[in-house]
């Protein structure tokens, strides 16, 4: 195992500590979401000089942020109270969303995002509620009103929504009633609108590795590859490791990104009693897919003994970054 050494970091304060769900690159900084309700932004070089803003979200409690655009910097969050809102990290007048998206408690909660800065949509998925579970579209050019509404697509909470990597048109969904469908949008018609699904269980991660492949991790803790393909077998997985912490020996899965390449992907995994986080390779050869135990990285000490909850690394400059339970944002480096 390659170990890193964390060479900077932050902690926010107050005597409650704030759990850093998720930390988002984008051209102006580093993206942090807290349990605070708070949308801040990072200098990644400095991180222990604080925030460069901090803005409080209006949405009850958030549940969601994903990047819409990373070189203007605009960040979508939503959460409880069914808002979803967009924010100019790069403006001075930050505390104020550059768009809100529906009125507070009129609809049920929302507890997913996925966004195509391409086609200017951004797709929202709903918790279960009066017996349905929707996803919304919308145009952002003209957000009044979803331009799509899909309430049949699910029959439970919608955890997961990603879109294609090449195709806007394709979004993956995922939801607790156990489903990960990919849908093409341009259909309206709810019948015919899913062109894959995929029985996994409970879905807790999901997304596109590339053209044709998706993976999936469920509640608790399966993790499996299927492929879209015409030549594969509808369905079935083509890569079924069961449950991932008896094969990498961790206590959680933390979150699984992709390579940009399209050729793998790198799995954080996470083993509280140990202080330790771990970044694990999982390669493609061919067609076969397998876990590279060779190029473990490790984060010694992590984030103690509590949960990191979202990591992410930028290869050209050799630094990982992470973000727990601890109040905590580091960043891990190569030993000198």
């Amino acid at each position: 195992m390659y170990a890193l050494s964390c060479t900077d970091g932050f902690k926010y304060p107050g005597s409650e500590p704030t759990y850093i769900t998720d930390i988002i690159p984008v051209s102006a900084g580093l993206a942090a979401v807290g349990s605070d309700q708070s949308l801040s932004i990072f200098n990644p070089l400095r991180l222990n000089q604080g925030p460069l803003k901090k803005v409080q979200t209006n949405h009850g409690n958030i549940s969601c942020a994903e990047v819409f655009s990373v070189g203007n910097s605009i960040v979508a969050t939503a959460g409880e109270n069914g808002t979803v809102s967009l924010w100019d990290l790069r403006s001075d007048a930050a505390n104020t969303p550059v768009l809100q998206i529906g009125t507070p408690g009129e609809g049920p909660g929302l507890l997913s995002l996925a966004c195509s800065e391409q086609t200017n949509t951004l797709a929202a998925g709903t918790e279960l509620a009066n017996h349905q579970a929707s996803i919304l579209l919308w145009d952002l050019r003209s957000p009044r009103v979803p331009k799509i509404h899909y309430d049949e697509v699910h029959s439970d909470d919608v955890t997961e929504l990603s879109f294609h990597p090449t195709n806007p048109h394709l979004l993956l969904t995922g939801s607790t009633d156990g489903l990960v469908n990919v849908c093409d949008t341009r259909i309206t018609d709810e019948d015919e609108v899913v062109i894959a699904a995929f029985n996994h269980g409970s879905v807790h991660r999901a997304g596109f590795l590339n053209e044709t492949e998706v993976y999936a991790v469920s509640h608790d803790e399966r993790f499996a590859l299927y492929d879209m393909g015409e030549t594969v077998e509808k369905g079935s997985p083509t890569l079924d490791l069961g449950d991932i912490r008896k094969v990498v020996d961790c206590q959680y899965l933390c979150n699984v990104i992709p390579k940009v390449t399209g050729a793998g992907a790198v799995i954080g995994a996470g083993t509280q009693d140990q202080e330790l986080f771990r970044l694990i390779h999982l390669s493609k050869n061919g067609a076969s897919w397998s876990l590279d135990s060779e190029t473990v990285v490790g984060l010694p000490g992590a984030h103690g003994s509590e949960i990191v909850r979202s990591f992410c690394f930028v290869d050209e400059q050799q630094v990982v970054f992470t973000a727990g339970e601890d109040s905590c944002i580091k960043a891990w480096r190569p030993s000198v």
